[in-house]
């Protein structure tokens, strides 16, 4: 079976409906843990009364330390990371299971297909819009709708909810506090992933979920993600996304030494932009100052 993780920052409203629609359309049952950020909206509470297992922090310690901490309390190897503006579609899980059936390693990244209101020109999401926030959800045309557009899986692409082994996950570190707390941290993993010789990335068609947008991420200063990422690497989000995922749907899957962006090089973009942003900026440390000033000073508690 899977576990899924969950954080959350005062969210109640979304959390109740994403934790609901997996209990409902889950083909199997399978182990649910959040992290509550804060949790003075109520949702702590909600969490005790329910049964929920959780981890907690007084205050919100972003995405990379609250994922990081809950992997490390899973029972099962499989993991699916996911937000809590998210709801499940039935038969979510049998996808991500023939998924995992279907290869010959665990050394592999499966995402969701998402459905969103609105995509801002984003390919790989669909557009359809059961509701803007969960009480204008209508579940009853969402689960007549979620399968009209009859997409199927797509290799070399990158999304949410994110399904990984866990002994990978440790293997490259999970989520990089670098990135606290929290903007590029996907980028940075994939990119983590790449190097230590994952090339199996995939877009799975039928495992969905519909996404009402990005509740937490608006509350929050940011970190330079971007930045930090050519710094760190030596190239571009956008060269990694436009050049190396690509590379898998060649024929030869791409991991293939005659391939030129099957080991990641430096590009003189990236080269450019690392020392502009070195000699001009403090990263990360600053960024994760102005996020926190008192980071590192979390007590992380357990429940459920």
């Amino acid at each position: 079976m899977i576990s899924i993780i969950i954080p959350s920052w005062n969210n109640l409203a979304h959390l109740k409906l994403c934790v609901e629609s997996l209990q409902k359309y889950s083909t199997y049952q399978h182990e649910i843990i959040v992290h509550l950020n804060d949790g003075s909206d109520g949702s702590l509470e909600w969490a005790r009364l329910q049964g929920i297992k959780y981890t907690h922090t007084e205050k919100n310690v972003g995405v990379c330390l609250s994922v990081n901490h809950l992997v490390a309390q899973v029972q099962h190897d499989w993991v699916l990371y996911m937000n809590d503006d998210m709801v499940a579609a039935p038969g979510w899980d049998r996808a991500f299971i023939d998924a995992i059936e279907s290869g010959d390693t665990d050394l592999a990244l499966f995402f969701g297909t998402l459905i969103q209101p609105e995509t801002n020109g984003h390919p790989d999401i669909i557009k359809q819009d059961f509701g803007r926030v969960p009480s204008e959800f209508d579940e009853e045309a969402f689960l007549k709708g979620y399968l009209s557009d009859t997409r199927g899986d797509k290799e070399g692409a990158a999304s949410q909810p994110t399904l990984f082994h866990k002994k990978w996950w440790n293997m490259v570190g999970g989520y990089s506090l670098e990135f606290s707390p929290g903007m590029s941290s996907d980028d940075d993993l994939l990119m983590k992933f790449w190097v230590a010789g994952c090339r199996n990335f995939r877009m799975v068609g039928a495992s969905r979920f519909y996404h009402f947008g990005s509740m937490s991420t608006g509350r929050i200063t940011h970190n330079q993600g971007g930045r930090m990422f050519v710094m760190k690497w030596g190239i571009t989000q956008l060269e990694f996304y436009r050049y190396y995922l690509p590379s898998l749907r060649r024929p030869d899957g791409g991991n293939t030494a005659g391939n030129p962006h099957n080991f990641v090089r430096p590009t003189w973009l990236g080269k450019l932009r690392r020392v502009r942003y070195a000699l001009r900026y403090n990263y990360p440390l600053d960024g994760i100052e102005a996020w926190d000033p008192m980071s590192g000073r979390t007590n992380f508690t357990k429940g459920g």
